[in-house]
């Protein structure tokens, strides 16, 4: 299944010009005119055009690989998969869980809110502008979220999400059967070797582990989408940070 890459330059509803030197002539670019209005009625206007594609590129027969400033984006990921008739196990690599709502957010901050958001928590408006159906909980597997609010710690544990601590538990972990969907937040690699990130967290795995993981999860046969949200190419003076994430993007997409 060749990858069909879509890049979608912005982080929530901001451009993020910084982003677009990775643009490939092979590539999609999703960079519509965004509407006046409310951040949630700005981002839908980009994760509809996203869904659509997503949803043209497996009718194609293609792998959507969605790469992006922000994890709020994979609300058209989930819209564009389902559009296409399918109803993927999710795989969530994150630093964080994004598993915050507007009764657990300590900042009211939307980018920390969109696994939440994907299972039918909390803040909807943009999913359901986005035409995106909820995702069961028992069909999200949380890789890592080393960084908790103590709110969202508790909505995780007493959700249906599977939470693996340590990336390297999912070598061990039997994967349903069926389609998977893998979301890598690059703020998941130890920040001490890819440092420009908005959000950094001290700790967490390397880019050997890192790779070893993805490396099985792209040889697994299953994955039918991946999305990706982006360093901060602002603060990446070296390009340090993009060529460690697509490093390791491209064990899970070229196999």
């Amino acid at each position: 299944m060749l990858p069909r890459f879509i890049l979608t330059p912005y982080f929530l509803d901001q451009a993020l010009p910084g982003l677009e030197s990775l643009h490939d002539p092979e590539w999609v670019v999703n960079k519509p005119t965004l509407p006046a209005g409310s951040p949630q009625e700005r981002m839908i206007a980009h994760y509809k055009p996203l869904a659509r594609i997503v949803e043209l590129s497996i009718n194609a027969g293609e792998l959507p690989v969605s790469i992006a400033g922000d994890c709020c984006t994979s609300i058209g990921v989930l819209a564009g998969l389902q559009q296409a008739g399918i109803d993927p196990t999710l795989i969530w690599f994150d630093a964080h869980g994004d598993f915050n709502t507007w009764q657990t957010t300590p900042s009211g901050f939307l980018g920390g809110m969109p696994l939440a958001m994907l299972v039918g928590r909390g803040e909807q408006t943009i999913r359901d502008g986005v035409g995106a159906g909820v995702l069961q909980e028992d069909q999200v597997i949380l890789s890592d979220a080393r960084d908790l609010d103590p709110g969202e710690r508790e909505a995780v544990a007493g959700s249906k999400l599977v939470h693996l601590k340590r990336v390297r538990e999912i070598l061990d972990y039997q994967l349903p059967q069926g389609p998977l969907w893998v979301h890598f937040d690059t703020d998941v690699i130890d920040a001490s070797e890819a440092p420009a990130m908005n959000y950094p967290v001290p700790g967490g795995p390397g880019t050997r582990e890192l790779g070893e993981v993805f490396s099985y999860l792209g040889g697994c046969g299953q994955i039918v989408a991946v999305s990706l949200s982006s360093w901060n190419p602002e603060l990446d003076g070296d390009g340090t940070s993009q060529e460690i994430s697509l490093d390791l993007l491209q064990k899970l997409i070229w196999q």
